[in-house]
């Protein structure tokens, strides 16, 4: 995030699940650079198992598809400001998504989860002690609007969590809670660092891009943060772009 901008969380908690790599490490740091209490959620049993020095969050393990675990994680929070849904996966295990028990999974990890989880935080999010009430930020894709083969399963979690987005912020307004959904174009990440190496993959995708680049995890995290803010206290039920313009070419 540009050191221009200043956001100011001191004092507040905040939950991002899938805190523990590329995006979602992002988004954590920046919720912590910026005064939050952060719990970041992983698959691996604990924060020493990641490449990455956790060391500044609360870790804990979750598997979206574990109900059971979705509840003992939300009872275990005595409080919550800002929730980012922002745990996810394409191609399971790299599994086919065509096959109806992959697809199926794929939507528990893509947005029966989130809503899971959701659900089961909505009384904290409503006691929230951040300006402008609790925040939820759910992470879309530009699958959520575009027809990608590869991933059938997860296009369709991720057109879910949009509507999903509407419906709950629609929903919970009167509980003082905001819902909205950032959905990331091509960001650089250590998942799509492969992809990266494949001119025929980037090419189409640079060509169709105004801004001529990929982004970065930082500029997910700044969309991040402003919805959750008091700066968005009027916002919900929206769903911000952040593709450096590829959905509009």
């Amino acid at each position: 995030m540009s050191a221009r901008v200043r956001f100011d969380f001191g004092e507040c908690t905040v939950l991002v699940t899938g805190g523990s790599n590329g995006i979602g490490l992002a988004i954590a740091t920046a919720f912590a650079d910026a005064g939050a209490a952060v719990t970041i959620t992983g698959t691996k049993g604990q924060a020493a198992d990641y490449p990455h020095d956790l060391s500044r969050f609360t870790y804990r393990t979750l598997q979206l598809t574990d109900p059971a675990a979705i509840d003992t994680l939300a009872a275990s929070l005595p409080a919550l400001d800002v929730l980012v849904n922002n745990a996810g996966a394409a191609l399971p295990g790299g599994r086919d998504e065509w096959r109806p028990e992959v697809f199926e999974e794929s939507l528990q990890i893509n947005l029966v989860g989130a809503f899971r989880l959701a659900s089961a935080v909505r009384d904290r999010l409503g006691g929230a002690r951040l300006e402008g009430g609790g925040a939820i930020v759910n992470l879309a894709s530009m699958s959520s609007y575009f027809g990608i083969a590869m991933v059938p399963g997860y296009g369709a979690a991720k057109a879910g969590v949009v509507q999903m987005t509407k419906t709950l912020a629609a929903t919970w307004a009167t509980d003082g809670i905001r819902v909205n959904a950032v959905a990331p174009g091509h960001i650089s990440t250590n998942m799509t660092a492969p992809m990266e190496s494949i001119e025929s993959l980037v090419a189409p995708i640079i060509a169709r891009t105004p801004m001529q680049r990929w982004g970065t995890a930082e500029e997910i995290s700044g969309a991040v943060l402003f919805l959750a803010s008091p700066a968005a206290a009027f916002i919900t039920g929206q769903t911000l772009a952040v593709d450096g313009g590829y959905s509009i070419a």
